[in-house]
């Protein structure tokens, strides 16, 4: 391959990939992970997505299961738009997610299902829903303020099941049902939860 040529296809792969990038694709949600990872079968090959700018509570945390069942209720079993905007660094395809015209990523936040993930934010609309939804306590909102810990806090404070502080229960979360679909497993979480020793942050 000639030294002229190099540069020329490394511009082509380039402008390719953005393509594929920005391209947008539909399919059928056969999965769903937690309240912002989806699996989509896109022409029979499973995709899996995560809902950009959004971030919903870890496994674990108080209103995970909440958010994972908000978010089956809305897309489980349909099929869905996605504008695809970037892949993360576990593979997944990170996307604003479309049901019949309907954006499902700002629904999440504006039910209080989702905190506005601001490391990863383009749209600074979002965050008007957010304070809206924070305003009318809902969701994540209507719990305790010591229990209302973003994701990426949560995350960083290495809150798992084996580092669990003292005094915390774990126990099934009220109000989650998964009725008569097997996409969901029964998870326990903590569903009283005393201070944790630090407050939540807002944008960095």
């Amino acid at each position: 391959m000639s030294a002229l040529l190099r540069p020329m296809i490394a511009v082509l792969a380039t402008t390719g990939a953005v393509m594929a990038v920005a391209a947008g694709l539909t399919g059928k949600v056969v999965g769903v992970t937690d309240g912002d990872t989806i699996t989509v079968l896109v022409d029979r090959q499973p995709i899996r997505v995560r809902l950009a700018e959004i971030d919903t509570p870890e496994h674990g945390q108080p209103w995970a299961n909440r958010a994972k069942q908000a978010l089956s209720d809305k897309v489980f079993g349909q099929i869905v738009a996605l504008q695809a905007v970037d892949t993360d660094r576990y593979g997944r395809t990170v996307a604003k997610v479309y049901r019949n015209g309907r954006d499902i990523n700002r629904e999440m936040v504006r039910e209080g299902h989702a905190w506005v993930y601001r490391k990863h934010l383009r749209d600074p609309s979002l965050l008007e829903d957010e304070r809206r939804a924070q305003e009318a306590r809902a969701g994540v909102w209507s719990l305790p303020e010591a229990q209302q810990v973003p994701p990426w806090t949560w995350r960083q404070g290495g809150l798992t099941r084996s580092k669990r502080p003292q005094g915390i229960a774990s126990t099934t979360e009220p109000g989650f049902t998964c009725g008569s679909k097997r996409y969901c497993r029964e998870m326990a979480v903590a569903a009283v939860r005393p201070k944790l020793g630090f407050r939540a942050r807002g944008v960095r």
